[in-house]
């Protein structure tokens, strides 16, 4: 994400730019470089370059990374190149505005996707409202295929129905410094409603 959050990432997540038959090049490049980290792969997707790698941890550590891979990308998505400065690269990232957009859809897609609900995507919208970033408006309609208004509306409903204590618990307690987790723990729901009903208000 950039450096623009402040959370441990458990994945990695690219959009694919080039065509199919770029696939196979992709696998071998991608999978010299874990040979050369010493990363073992654990699970490999037949489709896309797309992998769960494991690194050597202690017992009680996570020991597991995802090489997540999206293709073809959202037409609307916007990119700009970005120094990374931990790793010295220029590197070709989404926009903080098509970052945004993602992370408010991603809450209810990977819902209907896969019946999973990650409390990360709460913390990840309440981050980017706190930092006064925008959203990219494009994104989100052609993700949802709807009003903006129509889809907060749903996201708030989304969020109080199905956002619990528990999955705020369990999945971002190991996320964050513990002392960072406490204060956000009891506030991240109420907060992130209170942020979208706002939006809600400024787009009726």
């Amino acid at each position: 994400m950039r450096g623009l959050l402040d959370r441990f990432s458990i994945d990695l997540d690219f959009d694919f730019m080039a065509e199919n038959e770029a696939i196979a090049l992709a696998r071998k490049k991608m999978e010299k470089i874990f040979k050369d980290l010493g990363l073992e792969i654990k699970q490999a997707s037949q489709k896309v370059p797309q992998y769960f790698l494991k690194y050597p941890a202690k017992a009680d550590k996570r020991n597991t990374i995802k090489i997540d891979v999206t293709m073809p990308p959202i037409r609307t998505n916007k990119y700009e190149a970005v120094e990374l400065t931990e790793i010295d690269r220029i590197v070709i990232c989404q926009t903080v505005e098509t970052m945004f957009a993602n992370k408010l859809v991603a809450l209810i897609d990977r819902y209907e996707t896969t019946q999973a609900i990650a409390g990360r995507d709460v913390y990840d919208i309440h981050y980017f409202f706190l930092q006064g970033y925008s959203y990219d408006q494009e994104v989100i309609k052609e993700r949802r295929n709807r009003l903006l208004k129509d889809f907060f509306q749903e996201l708030i409903e989304f969020v109080e129905k199905n956002i619990s204590q528990t999955i705020i618990d369990q999945d971002i307690n190991a996320l964050l410094p513990y002392e960072e987790f406490k204060k956000i723990r009891p506030v991240l729901k109420r907060e992130t409603l209170l942020f979208l009903k706002d939006e809600l208000k400024r787009l009726a």
